[in-house]
């Protein structure tokens, strides 16, 4: 026969105090992340290397803002080290997606040594667009290594907002 098994109805005062403590730190969790991360990074040394993974080459996923004006939305993308021949913007079936690969390539000589390192990574972020965006009149410029996005709204998403009156019941 299988023993039951019953679950305290109050915690610990430790459990108690820990479930208040994450409760009142929000960074509490950020930091665990952080140290697991770390964790992970020693326990696999190779990792540590740069030159031996490609994982840590790669740029991941670049951060973008996204801003919402009367007329556009405008979206930017901080790409240092890219050049605009390495960035490829395209629309579709309403989804904007930007991708982006960079390959760098550096050699030392000298008497004594010779120092050759590759470094490359790729990039691409998706965004499903809002109805009210033009996508005939999407514009994208690049520079100093800021890739901005504008997206036009069309004419009749424009219009006045309307006040909707609530009636009570």
């Amino acid at each position: 026969m299988k023993q039951e098994t019953k679950t305290p109805a109050r915690l610990s005062s430790h459990e108690a105090g820990q479930r208040r403590l994450d409760e009142w730190h929000p960074f509490a969790s950020l930091r665990r992340e952080f140290d697991r991360m770390f964790d992970d990074l020693w326990r696999f040394p190779y990792l540590s290397s740069p030159s031996t993974t490609p994982a840590l080459q790669t740029f991941g996923t670049p951060a973008v803002d996204i801003i919402e004006k009367p007329n556009e939305f405008r979206i930017t993308a901080e790409l240092p080290g890219m050049s605009d021949k390495d960035i490829d913007v395209k629309c579709a079936d309403g989804v904007l997606t930007m991708r982006g690969e960079k390959k760098e390539e550096r050699e030392e000589k000298d008497e004594d040594y010779f120092l050759s390192e590759r470094r490359y990574g790729s990039f691409h972020r998706s965004f499903r667009l809002p109805e009210s965006v033009d996508e005939d009149k999407i514009d994208a410029t690049f520079k100093n290594g800021v890739l901005t996005i504008t997206l036009p709204k069309r004419a009749e998403s424009k219009k006045a907002e309307k006040k909707i009156s609530i009636k009570a019941g």
